[in-house]
């Protein structure tokens, strides 16, 4: 999605809509070369500005999706872009299990022990194929990418929390499969471990702060919410060429 990628607070930023970033997943199932599709939300870009490591990651996706309705504002504010739409890791998903459907080979990783599993029988009921299945607590790295590497998977959804843009940027080349995307919690929705919030809150763009609202063990993520909001009100005042 070079074509039309823009960089938004020194990272980039591919302004697709959801049926755009669906093809583009499709177009690349049967690709040689494994690609990396990130959905950036302002939390990923507030910790890339500590982690070095993951703003390399960001920065050599092949597609990175607007996840969140701060990147939208973002891009409004320092850009002038209005974007289309959100394209979130979970909505993407079911969006490639709908339309796809056998056509997918996916493998899941992350989640608690057992939550891929269940996971995967929520996939299978849209047609879906498994290639396979390991949940995201382990500690040595080379037999879970082995697995991947053997399982023949065209799809690897990664829900591994703030490590998974890394873990697959980092083994990339060994994973070897041809679309990896980092899907966040995708993974307990699907398992029925979590639930999303009602539909009016995602249309207004404020699933993340209600999950945030109700989860007291999330507050101290909102801090980063506002550091991200400080971000851009600062590159506001730097001249256009270097927001």
């Amino acid at each position: 999605m070079n074509a039309t990628r823009v960089e938004l607070l020194g990272l980039p930023l591919d302004p697709v809509t959801m049926p755009q970033a669906a093809a583009w997943v499709r177009a690349h199932l049967e690709g040689s070369r494994p690609v990396q599709v990130v959905t950036l939300n302002p939390e990923i870009v507030v910790r890339s500005r500590r982690d070095p490591e993951l703003r390399r990651a960001l920065r050599e996706a092949e597609l990175v999706t607007p996840d969140g309705v701060g990147v939208l504002w973002a891009a409004r504010r320092l850009l002038g872009l209005r974007l289309a739409e959100r394209v979130t890791g979970i909505d993407l998903t079911l969006r490639l299990f709908e339309e796809l459907g056998p056509q997918l080979n996916v493998f899941l990783l992350g989640g608690r022990p057992g939550v891929a599993e269940r996971a995967a029988a929520a996939a299978e009921a849209h047609g879906v194929r498994v290639a396979g299945t390991h949940h995201g607590y382990f500690d040595r790295a080379d037999p879970v990418i082995e697995a991947v590497a053997r399982s023949g998977a065209n799809l690897l959804l990664a829900g591994m929390g703030e490590r998974q843009e890394t873990f697959l940027w980092r083994h990339k080349p060994r994973l070897g499969v041809p679309v990896m995307i980092g899907v966040g919690g995708t993974l307990d929705v699907l398992a029925g471990e979590a639930r999303r919030t009602p539909v009016w809150s995602r249309r207004l763009g404020i699933e993340w702060l209600l999950r945030v609202g109700l989860d007291p063990k999330r507050w101290p993520r909102a801090l980063r919410l506002l550091r991200f909001v400080i971000e851009v009100e600062r590159a506001r005042r730097l001249p256009p060429a270097k927001r």
